[in-house]
Parts: C-alpha cells; sequence; structure tokens
C-alpha cells in the first residue's frame, strides 16, 4: 500500500506541475491518493496489530534467553507504542534488548555478538518516515497555492517512500530475531541437564 501510495503521490505532483505551467487543470488525482490513503490506514491497523502481538511475544521470549538483559517490563513492549514521543524511541529501546538477549549461544555457553544493523536501519527509517509525514502533515494548513499543494504532496509521497523501505526492514528485523530465538531455544534444549531419575 506503501508503494501504490507513493506512486498516486506522483501522479498527483505531476498533475499538479502541469495545472501550473497553464496546461492542464484537472487534479483529479487527489482522489485516487485520498483513496490510497484511506487503504494504507486500514492496512497500518491491521499489520500493526499482528506485528505488536509478535513484538510481545518476542520480548516474553527474550527474558528466556536473558532476563537481565531486558530493564523494561514486558508491557512496554506493547505501551511503547503508544506513547506520544516516546515512541520515537522507546519501542526500538524494547526491540535492541530483545536482540541483544537473543544472540545466539556459542557452545561454551556464552553469548555472541551479533550486529544491531537490521534494529538500527529499521528504526532509523521508521523515525524518518514519521518526521517526513508530520512535517507534511502541518505543512497542509499552509499550502493555499499550486505550488505549496505541490510541496505537501512531494513530502508526503517521500514519507510514504521512506516508510516502504522501513517495512521490508521490519520483515528483516522479524526474520532474524525469529532465527536468533529459535537457534537459542535449540541450544537451550541441547545442553539442558537432565534431572536423576527417581528411586
Amino acid at each position: 500500500m506503501d508503494v501504490f501510495t507513493v506512486w498516486a503521490g506522483v501522479n498527483l505532483y505531476g498533475h499538479l506541475g502541469s495545472a501550473l505551467t497553464g496546461r492542464t487543470d484537472r487534479v483529479g488525482a487527489a482522489h485516487v491518493l485520498d483513496m490510497a490513503g484511506n487503504v494504507q490506514i486500514g492496512a497500518v491497523l491491521v499489520t500493526g496489530i499482528v506485528f505488536i502481538a509478535w513484538f510481545y511475544r518476542a520480548r516474553v521470549n527474550a527474558e528466556y534467553f536473558a532476563q537481565d538483559v531486558c530493564t523494561m517490563a514486558r508491557g512496554w513492549a506493547i505501551g511503547a507504542w503508544f506513547v506520544p514521543i516516546g515512541n520515537l524511541w522507546l519501542p526500538y529501546r524494547v526491540a535492541s534488548e530483545m536482540w541483544q538477549a537473543s544472540a545466539q549461544s556459542t557452545s561454551d555457553g556464552s553469548w555472541r555478538t551479533v550486529s544491531k544493523a537490521p534494529v538500527n536501519a529499521w528504526w532509523a527509517l521508521v523515525v524518518a518516515s514519521v518526521v517526513v509525514g508530520r512535517v507534511g502533515s502541518a505543512a497542509t494548513d499552509a499550502a493555499t497555492t499550486l505550488a505549496g499543494l505541490r510541496h505537501v504532496v512531494a513530502l508526503t509521497a517521500l514519507g510514504d517512500l521512506l516508510n516502504a523501505v522501513a517495512a521490508v526492514l521490519a520483515i528483516v528485523f522479524v526474520r532474524r530475531l525469529t532465527r536468533m530465538q529459535q537457534a537459542s531455544h535449540r541450544f537451550a534444549d541441547t545442553t539442558a541437564v537432565e534431572p536423576w531419575p527417581t528411586p
């Protein structure tokens, strides 16, 4: 939906450019962008619920591997997303702790250092898309000319593009963290000490 919304924004941007030069007065592409935006909101709500449910489960799992690394209570895996302003940092902190706690164990039981690049890249794009989107929304009220409206459309399209890339990086984050937790779980199972048989 982000990709479709970017396409709709670029299409509207082109129509507004034509209107500025007097080649056309049609800006019907705005209706397509509105429709794409509404469907995008629905898609975000559905995938957001599923993602946060997975995020919470992964946070609970992380305690199993290294409880001392998880300094934030597990409820923050859900609540962090809904704290105004704080939601630009708190979910990243939870994700970072989960990543560190889920690092694959080595044969001697020590923790392997795993690069946080997937977490950092994903969250940097999330924050960038949110900031650009909010700047675009704030500029909407001040857009009283076609040139101003064209600027708003460009900002919105950029925010959607950043969000689309962030979504791809979120998939990378989910898959990598899930694999680390599965590997750590298998290691824990193979190294568990069997209890003495009952006499």
